[in-house]
């Protein structure tokens, strides 16, 4: 077995790259890494569905403000019918939004971030706020790796060799 490696019975067949621990933890830690591999880990099911990018937009449309379907459809750029009728439900189930219906004709429904909704924005900006501050060195890291990829490629070598 190769220095680094070994083998886990939470990756059967295979190996893992073996890291010293954080900083922030301690050996008493359960492994931080341990809701990536378990399939029906229900904090992996979480992670699945607030971290991709259409419930990341509707959260941070709805921080401080209520909107309609029609409003969110118009301010989110690519998002289908379906796939915003799915995220809001989705969330609404997670209890991150609230649905509101008025009972006038045609309904009108609103939506807006519930308390806990409120928290998962506050750590959604965090993210975005260390996007911003970092944005030039992952550019510069992006067009160091392309060159070196394309001169690899110049070379007949293929990826992961």
């Amino acid at each position: 077995m190769e220095e680094g490696t070994s083998k886990s019975p939470r990756h059967p067949g295979g190996t893992v790259t073996t890291l010293p621990p954080e900083p922030h933890t301690t050996a008493g830690d359960p492994d931080p890494f341990q809701w990536d591999t378990r399939e029906g880990c229900e904090v992996r099911q979480i992670l699945d569905r607030v971290a991709d990018k259409w419930s990341l937009l509707v959260i941070a449309l709805l921080d401080r403000r209520k909107l309609r379907f029609t409003q969110l459809k118009r301010e989110i750029d690519g998002i289908s019918q379906r796939m915003l009728t799915v995220t809001l439900r989705q969330l609404e189930r997670d209890g991150l939004i609230e649905r509101t219906v008025h009972p006038v004709v045609p309904p009108r429904v609103e939506y807006e971030l519930t308390p806990l909704g409120g928290t998962l924005h506050t750590t959604i900006r965090t993210l975005v706020t260390w996007t911003e501050e970092h944005q030039d060195e992952i550019a510069a890291a992006r067009a160091g790796y392309d060159a070196r990829a394309a001169l690899v490629e110049r070379q007949g070598v293929p990826y992961g060799s």
